[in-house]
């Protein structure tokens, strides 16, 4: 791990674009053990900034699940802004083999979006629900969550082995504010997030202000 992502926990802040669904395609790979709820799923646009420890844009999706009485998010799909974010992340858990991790084609989700890809969907997402927000200000929040991910089992400290662990990671956030938004995510069913095709919008919010520590 290089200095620019030191392992868990890390402490991150930021502004986030969030949008929940009922899915009605066939539900992705989830992580073993673990079941829905419901046919529930989130979309989030997700960008990073300082004073939190890493500065970097991410665009994941996943579904809301259960094991027992953990409740979380198992996320299908992810990309990052920056290539040292994706490489780093086999080393702290969000690798490629877990979250299938990408970086964009472009470097910024600010810049122009390209015709198509993750970029494109991002930064249509981002812009429509920043600038149709609007409605009633939530006082600050705070509230607990969890990441579950499907981890590859080791023989060692580096020597893979064949299977994987389901393993849940906790994140603790606040926020300044929660506001309703209005967005647009475009899923081609041909696209990687095909499973999101013909999905239901539920409710969409901007998260102003958070911040989250991942891990312990």
């Amino acid at each position: 791990m290089s200095a620019d992502y030191p392992p868990q926990p890390w402490d991150l802040t930021g502004r986030g674009w969030i949008t929940a669904w009922t899915l009605r395609a066939p539900l992705p790979t989830l992580p073993d053990g673990v079941r829905p709820v419901g046919r529930l799923a989130l979309t989030m646009f997700v960008d990073y900034r300082p004073p939190g420890q890493m500065a970097y844009a991410e665009l994941l999706a996943g579904v809301v699940v259960r094991q027992g009485r953990r409740v979380g998010l198992a996320i299908t799909d992810i990309w990052v802004d920056s290539p040292r974010r994706a490489t780093a992340g086999a080393s702290c858990g969000a690798c490629r083999r877990s979250w299938r991790c990408s970086t964009w084609p472009t470097c910024r989700p600010t810049t122009s979006a390209p015709s198509s890809g993750p970029t494109s969907t991002a930064v249509r997402s981002r812009r429509r629900a920043s600038d149709r927000a609007g409605g009633r200000v939530s006082p600050p929040l705070r509230a607990p969550a969890a990441i579950a991910q499907s981890m590859p089992l080791a023989a060692s400290g580096t020597a893979a082995v064949p299977g994987a662990r389901t393993v849940w990671t906790p994140v603790a956030a606040s926020a300044r504010s929660v506001r309703p938004a209005r967005a647009t995510w475009s899923a081609p069913a041909d696209g990687p997030l095909g499973w999101l095709a013909g999905a239901r919008s539920r409710a969409s919010v901007v998260v102003d202000g958070f911040s989250m520590r991942f891990g312990r």
